[in-house]
């Protein structure tokens, strides 16, 4: 009867042989943090970010066309409210239709230069912003639990299954010897 325990101690062993392991693995992460930050900035500034993507979506047409609305909105306010405050002579001699003109004419000049301004901006920033050294000071910054606790989480899935092979991997083992114990015997 004892025998038969056999393939449950093997999957009790092949589990918690592997939980032990992620266990190992998850500390091991942590120790090595620093070289995993760095390698990870790395990898986020030559294979994941694209300042030139970046550029590419926000100089998108449509995407500028879609700021207008809000550009005029701020201009019309300039020019009914803030520039008469500032300069009450130009409340005297402009009117509501002058005022459209140069709204009109204004804002037809800021959607010629967005793409421009954008692109400088961004060139700008490519030349200032280190996006390695960012993700990599960001990462190293995490504690050892909060490490492991991301680690954890997002590989949740995939230490569960780990598990379950180690212990289906002794059950099977168990089994085998199990086979051969009663075969021998008899």
């Amino acid at each position: 009867m004892s025998l038969y325990i056999i393939p449950f101690l093997g999957a009790l062993t092949g589990w918690l042989t592997n939980k032990i392991t992620i266990l190992f693995a998850l500390r091991a992460f942590s120790k090595r943090q620093q070289h995993l930050a760095d390698q990870t900035g790395e990898f986020v500034a030559t294979q994941l970010f694209s300042f030139d993507d970046v550029r590419q979506q926000l100089a998108d047409p449509e995407k500028i066309k879609s700021m207008i609305p809000v550009v005029e909105a701020h201009m019309d306010t300039f020019l009914r409210e803030k520039l008469p405050e500032a300069m009450p002579v130009f409340k005297m001699f402009i009117g509501d239709s002058t005022i459209q003109q140069v709204k009109k004419v204004l804002v037809t000049e800021l959607d010629n230069m967005f793409p421009e301004i954008i692109d400088q901006y961004l060139q700008r920033a490519q030349k200032e912003l280190d996006v390695r050294a960012i993700v990599s000071k960001k990462i190293s910054s995490l504690s050892a639990n909060q490490l492991k606790k991301l680690l954890t989480v997002s590989l949740r899935r995939e230490l569960r299954i780990a598990e379950l092979g180690g212990a289906v991997v002794g059950f099977i083992i168990g089994l085998l010897q199990l086979w051969i114990a009663l075969h021998h015997s008899n």
